[in-house]
């Protein structure tokens, strides 16, 4: 009898949870650290809790990747994220704002040199931190005989891709950016006309002026692309992949793009049969808070809480910009929760909390919360649609300049810019977002568009992982246009043809007409 009933709970468990949600497989994860990693770390569970099996390959001194852990076994390996610096993104942020003092068209460019020159120093990291890796033969061949199912990888550490491509895995991509664009670029048609460059700035409905700016930004990215960064990985494919192979190639054979992204946020654009999108993922419903930050909360009366923060990587301003915003937020009748590091400004409010750590979900999902003072990541931009919190935006590094456009013209935020904040510049922006209702109502929309899916974002991305682990790969998603050289993908050989044929017609046409006349000429002579 016992027999019987285990029998009918298998069948039943292959048929209500599907293949892979009985037997567990093998997954090797290359993450990248920092706030990537808060993204990977919940799929990670995820798949843990669902039976698999994950190695995660870090860096020894990572920030935030534990070598300990019930959900995952953790392997060191030299890495690009070995050093703790913060100073770097300290001074990286003081370029930008310096960028920024240029004229808008210029000011984009300028960033976007910042970033080349930042990206080329850690690509070339990451070029030698993957040779060692592969010519490790004692480790390469543990790898191999794990026998593993499966490789998920963040792209914008290559090494999860050359280490993925050379073990012949079938492998999925965590992926927003890679190499130094938005992941679009890299895997789908682009028409420049509409769709806005990474770092440009720029929306989808563009003037003359705006398309040709798109258009610099695009040759620049293909400069960057082919005589920056493909060039640093030549030794390691020389010693370890076949003959013509670069980064590119190996970036596009991946099975799934995992995009982390959504159309509710982003600009609509063309896209392809194995993207996947997953923006949002890491969103969910608020928890209760703890019993001094809810106190303080509930102090607040019928005017609510403001929720600041910079994100992980820059949580202190120029001491001229904190002592403006925290004299601002001291005229305010809200309470403010400010995640705040360094030297308490002068001229704080007894409304404001400082702190060093804030649970951000569940603040942005109290319905005591009226306003978000981010500085534009991905995560914090998705959790503000999520809860319907509109936003005010000091963006600081990287993406957050685009993120906080594409809210800006949906009528969802406000944005400051951090060069020339005062409190008075500052206070009415903030007084803007939080008197007007339109940006609420506009967010809120935003909100209920984004929850109208028929699948959540999670079940979305453990859908198509454990689809290429059943199917082992999904090249029959891939496009063909991807083998093609780059005359062929754009039918030049097919123009020149045409042209060919037709410039022969009109030769071949001129001559006739030429012999014909001729003819006729010397008739003409004769008869007279």
């Amino acid at each position: 009898m016992s027999r019987k009933i285990l029998t009918i709970l298998a069948v039943c468990c292959v048929f209500v949870l599907g293949p892979s949600s009985c037997g567990g497989s093998n997954i090797l994860v290359v993450p990248v650290d920092g706030s990537h990693w808060v993204n990977m770390k919940i799929i990670l569970e995820e798949l843990h809790s669902r039976g698999h099996d994950i190695t995660v390959l870090r860096a020894q001194k990572s920030w935030y990747i534990s070598s300990n852990s019930s959900v995952y076994t953790a392997i060191d390996i030299p890495m690009v994220e070995t050093e703790d610096d913060s100073s770097l993104y300290i001074q990286f942020m003081e370029n930008v704002m310096n960028c920024r003092s240029y004229p808008a068209f210029i000011s984009s460019f300028c960033q976007q040199r910042l970033m080349t020159d930042m990206l080329s120093d850690a690509h070339v990291i990451l070029a030698k931190s993957a040779e060692a890796i592969l010519d490790d033969s004692v480790f390469m061949t543990k790898l191999q005989e794990s026998k593993f199912d499966l490789m998920l990888t963040d792209p914008v550490l290559t090494v999860g891709v050359l280490l993925g491509s050379y073990l012949k895995l079938p492998m999925v991509f965590n992926v927003r950016y890679i190499n130094t664009v938005e992941g679009h670029f890299v895997i789908a048609p682009s028409p420049v006309s509409y769709v806005p460059m990474s770092m440009s700035e720029l929306h989808d409905k563009m003037d003359f002026l705006e398309r040709t700016k798109n258009m610099l930004h695009y040759l620049y990215y293909v400069y960057e692309q082919h005589f920056i960064i493909n060039p640093v990985y030549s030794d390691v494919f020389r010693k370890h992949f076949p003959v013509g192979t670069d980064l590119f190639s190996l970036e596009l054979s991946a099975d799934i793009w995992l995009l982390r992204s959504d159309f509710v946020f982003e600009f609509p654009r063309p896209t392809m049969p194995n993207v996947v999108y997953i923006g949002g993922f890491q969103c969910k419903e608020s928890k209760p808070l703890p019993a001094e930050l809810e106190a303080f909360m509930q102090s607040s009366g019928e005017h609510g809480v403001i929720i600041m923060s910079l994100g992980t990587f820059i949580s202190a301003l120029r001491p001229e910009i904190t002592e403006a915003i925290a004299a601002a937020f001291a005229e305010l009748p809200q309470k403010v929760i400010w995640r705040f590091t360094g030297e308490k400004p002068s001229s704080l409010g007894n409304n404001t909390m400082l702190v060093k750590w804030l649970p951000q979900n569940d603040l942005l999902g109290h319905p005591k919360t009226r306003v978000f003072v981010a500085h534009g990541g991905t995560n914090g931009m998705y959790e503000a649609i999520y809860h319907g919190v509109p936003v005010v935006a000091m963006p600081l590094l990287f993406d957050q300049f685009d993120n906080v456009l594409r809210l800006k013209v949906r009528g969802a935020a406000r944005v400051v810019e951090v060069r020339s904040l005062t409190k008075d510049s500052f206070l009415e922006a903030l007084e803007d977002v939080l008197e007007n209702p339109s940006y609420r109502q506009n967010i809120q929309r935003l909100s209920q568009l984004h929850r109208d899916q028929p699948m959540s974002p999670m079940d979305t991305a453990i859908f198509w992982i454990e689809y290429v682990i059943r199917n082992k790969g999904a090249p029959h998603l891939q496009a063909a246009g991807f083998s093609l050289s780059w005359y062929s993908y754009f039918c030049l050989d097919v123009a020149a043809f045409f042209m060919v044929i037709t410039g022969t017609f009109i030769w071949g046409s001129v001559l006739i007409c030429r012999f014909l006349c001729c003819r006729r000429f010397s008739r003409k002579i004769k008869a007279e």
